[in-house]
């Protein structure tokens, strides 16, 4: 009895139900790529894949400062700050204008900054009880609030708040770095960081500008899920909403600090 499959593939190669393949055939199926499986489904960001990555960021700031807090000798603050602080920073730019963020890079820039709040926080309360829990408060009070906002339709992210907060973003930035130039010629700087009545005004535009940071994270996110971002955009969402956080939340610690002066 002929074989089915040896017909088949006789009738496709252009003969009759045993006849040899011809030679052209069998180039043809050589040439065709090998079947490699089912192609695997894309997985596109969801806002549960924001939370979680978020939530995991600030748990590793929370843990790396809890750890600064207690474990850290008073001897070595200064170079473990300046540690933190440069590769907090390094880190964190690279992750800004590369967009390459993923679980390591993120979890290593929240455990640098983790490590530089822990240290200036601890500082912070030695010389005012209480003030910790007081920013910490505040800064939740805020994210709320804007997101709260966000969500009604108070705040609406057009091309033209983009532009006036990304300006207003740079502006003080670029001030933050004129002033720490400033204090190798004089001892205040330019007076931002001095406890003045210019340093409460400076905090507080810098709480205004973060907490407009906020809406506009909120909003990339949204945006994101809406067009079917790829899944692993969500560690680069969390990692904005995690450095506005930060920003916050030493810029309110500033204001509390200048209040109790």
């Amino acid at each position: 009895m002929p074989n089915p499959v040896i017909n088949q593939f006789g009738r496709a190669a252009g003969g009759g139900g045993n006849e040899t393949p011809s030679p052209a055939y069998l180039q043809d199926m050589f040439a065709k790529p090998a079947y490699t499986g089912p192609r695997p489904a894309v997985r596109y960001m969801t806002l549960d894949d924001v939370v979680q990555r978020t939530a995991a960021m600030l748990g590793t700031v929370l843990l790396a400062g809890a750890v600064t807090w207690v474990a850290l000798p008073e001897r070595l603050y200064t170079p473990v700050l300046i540690t933190a602080m440069l590769a907090g920073v390094g880190l964190g730019l690279f992750m800004a204008f590369t967009m390459r963020v993923n679980a390591a890079t993120a979890l290593i820039y929240s455990a640098a900054e983790g490590v530089l709040l822990g240290a200036v926080s601890h500082a912070f309360e030695s010389r005012w009880p209480g003030i910790v829990i007081q920013a910490i408060t505040g800064t939740i009070m805020v994210a709320v609030g804007m997101l709260f906002v966000y969500k009604i339709g108070a705040i609406r992210v057009t091309p033209r708040f983009t532009r006036l907060l990304v300006g207003a973003t740079i502006g003080v930035f670029g001030l933050m770095v004129i002033n720490m130039i400033a204090y190798l010629f004089t001892p205040d700087g330019l007076g931002l960081r001095s406890g003045g009545p210019l340093a409460v005004i400076f905090s507080l535009v810098c709480i205004v500008i973060a907490a407009f940071n906020l809406v506009y994270d909120f909003d990339m996110v949204e945006r994101g899920i809406r067009q079917g971002a790829p899944h692993k955009f969500a560690w680069f969402a969390a990692f904005g909403i995690t450095v506005t956080l930060i920003w916050l939340y030493i810029e309110i610690l500033r204001l509390l600090g200048y209040a109790r002066n």
